[in-house]
C-alpha cells in the first residue's frame, strides 16, 4: 500500500493534532503515514546555526521511504526549502521540502501571498529561492522569544499551547497589517497548521500550510 513518508526532526517538543509530526493528523485525511527521524537533526541545526547542514542524512532517509513504497515524501521544517532540488533529484518519487512551494502554485498565482515564518532573522532568500518563489515576497515572524518559538527552536517537551496559537495568531495580525494587500498567508512552519483555521479568523485571509499542500499532492497522485 503506498503511504506519505515524513522526513522527522529530531525532536521532542509537542505536537497537537494538526501538526505533520502527529500521525492523526493524516488519519483524519484519511493519508496512510510513515515517520522516519534524521538523527542529529535539532530545530536548532536546521533552522539557526551557520554549520553546513549534513543533507546526505536527509536523503539517505528519503530513500530509505521511497524504497519501502513511499509515493509522496515530506519534510518536517520549512526551512528545508532551500534544498528542495537537491532533495528531490535524490528521490523518484515526489518530495515537499517545504509549504513555501505553495508560492509556485499556479493556483495562487493571481494572489497577493505573504509568509509567516518561525524565525524572520534566520529565514532568508535562499528559501524563496530554492523552491523558485518570487523573492519579492513579504515575510514576517512570529515575536522573537514567544513561547511558540522557545518551545520549538529550544526543543523544549512542553509548551503552553493556548499561547503558542496566540503568538501564532499575533504574528499573522502584524503581518497582515504591514501588508495589506495580501490575500494568502502561507504557514513556513510545519507546527503552524494546528493554528490555520485561528489565523483565517483572524485575519480574514487564506491560509495554506505543508498539511494542506501535502493533501492536495495527494489526492492529485491518486
Amino acid at each position: 500500500m503506498s503511504f506519505l513518508g515524513v522526513l522527522m526532526l529530531d525532536t521532542r517538543f509537542a505536537r497537537p493534532v494538526g501538526d505533520i509530526g502527529n500521525a492523526q493528523t493524516f488519519a483524519r485525511l484519511q493519508i496512510p503515514v510513515r515517520y522516519r527521524t534524521v538523527s542529529g537533526a535539532s530545530p536548532q541545526r536546521v533552522v539557526r546555526d551557520d554549520a553546513p547542514l549534513a543533507l546526505q542524512d536527509f536523503i539517505a532517509v528519503a530513500q530509505e521511504l521511497a524504497a519501502q513504497g513511499a509515493t509522496l515524501l515530506a519534510t518536517s521544517c520549512g526551512f528545508l526549502a532551500r534544498y528542495q532540488r537537491e532533495l528531490q533529484a535524490a528521490v523518484p518519487v515526489p518530495l515537499l521540502s517545504s509549504s513555501l512551494l505553495w508560492l509556485a502554485e499556479p493556483e495562487l498565482a493571481t494572489q497577493r501571498c505573504a509568509v509567516l515564518t518561525i524565525d524572520a532573522q534566520a529565514f532568508d532568500a535562499g528559501q524563496l529561492s530554492g523552491v523558485g518563489a518570487d523573492p519579492a515576497t513579504p515575510v514576517a515572524g512570529v515575536a522573537s522569544g514567544c513561547e511558540f518559538q522557545r518551545r520549538i527552536l529550544g526543543n523544549e517537551p512542553a509548551m503552553d499551547l493556548r499561547q503558542a496559537q496566540q503568538d501564532v495568531v499575533d504574528g499573522a495580525l502584524a503581518l497582515t497589517h504591514s501588508y495589506p494587500d495580501v490575500t494568502t498567508l502561507v504557514l513556513e512552519c510545519t507546527n503552524m497548521p494546528p493554528y490555520a483555521a485561528a489565523v483565517a479568523a483572524a485575519t480574514g485571509k487564506r491560509v495554506e500550510h505543508i498539511v494542506s499542500l501535502i493533501e492536495q499532492r495527494w489526492r492529485s497522485l491518486a
